[in-house]
């Protein structure tokens, strides 16, 4: 099966197999391949309300690549879901015709409710015995942050998902290189203020544990943990205390993109919107009081195979 989370940054393929003899909603599934391209099909859709040409062009290179992986591959199950910026485009129509045309599967444009269970889903199979339930499980995107509470056992109790993401709150807010004060403090005040909002729908202050998914939470890990460049497998169910995440931001937010760029596990399509990314983890943690963090690697991508291999059984 063949899964492709298209973000308002990032797009990203997962070919996973199903093993023989395996069946339930617990059945593991086995990477085939990971890809991801940075793409920003989001640019300047804050501004604007629609998708850039050159933005749906980056977007179509990419994903002619990921269809030539997927047939070579042999995947015979693909699922494509667009998140936030896809929602929030007046020409999502001339989106959604592009991908059809060449992926031949047509994207699901997702609420932001289901983009939230998805990512819930991705991230919760496998937490290490120290990540207490319930989980706040947050994915901080480009355009948009979802936040779920619940348990693996019982599922979602709650989720919502709210309009600050990396590359919305740069292009809103952080403009200077480096971002002034001033800058930094509406950025904040933008963020505090979606974040009370959600947490206060999902009850996220009632949760044990915080489960941070996606590139901005992975790359501020890797960074707190001193890695030498960017490894998964020591950034995955990885914990790090909130003092470390704020000297992190704190670091981040006082450098310009290019020297953000001097550090190896630094992606370059990522440099000048990190900083807003970790704001919003930091105000996370801050304002949901919790003293750390663990990182997943699994996220809504790998929640889009699950629902997959699930439908079937």
């Amino acid at each position: 099966m063949a899964a492709i989370d298209c973000g308002t940054n990032s797009i990203r393929l997962l070919v996973a197999d199903l093993p023989a003899g395996s069946a339930g909603p617990t059945a593991p599934l086995t990477d085939v391949t990971r890809r991801m391209e940075i793409v920003r099909l989001g640019q300047d859709v804050d501004r604007t309300g629609r998708l850039a040409p050159e933005a749906i062009e980056r977007t179509r290179v990419a994903l002619a690549g990921y269809a030539a992986e997927i047939e070579r591959l042999g995947a015979t199950r693909v699922r494509m879901c667009a998140t936030s910026a896809s929602r929030d485009a007046s020409n999502a129509a001339e989106f959604r015709a592009m991908v059809e045309r060449t992926l031949g599967v047509p994207p699901e444009v997702v609420t932001g409710d289901e983009e939230a269970r998805l990512s819930f889903t991705g991230a919760v199979r496998g937490l290490p015995a120290d990540a207490e339930p319930p989980y706040l499980v947050v994915d901080i995107g480009g355009g948009s942050t979802e936040f779920v509470v619940g348990a693996r056992e019982a599922g979602v109790r709650a989720a919502v998902s709210v309009d600050v993401g990396c590359v919305r709150m740069t292009e809103r807010h952080l403009r200077g290189e480096p971002p002034t004060a001033a800058e930094i403090a509406a950025a904040e005040a933008d963020v505090v203020e979606a974040v009370d909002r959600a947490l206060s729908v999902v009850s996220g202050r009632e949760a044990a544990s915080l489960v941070g998914l996606a590139g901005s939470v992975t790359t501020v890990v890797a960074l707190a943990e001193g890695l030498t460049g960017y490894d998964p497998k020591r950034i995955h169910h990885a914990r790090v205390s909130y003092e470390r995440v704020a000297e992190v931001t704190a670091d981040l937010l006082a450098k310009t993109p290019a020297q953000r760029l001097d550090d190896p596990v630094m992606h370059p399509g990522r440099a000048d919107v990190i900083g807003a990314g970790a704001l919003v983890l930091r105000v996370i943690m801050e304002r949901a009081g919790m003293a750390s963090v663990v990182a997943s690697e699994h996220d809504i991508l790998d929640g889009i195979a699950w629902s997959m291999q699930t439908a079937t059984t």
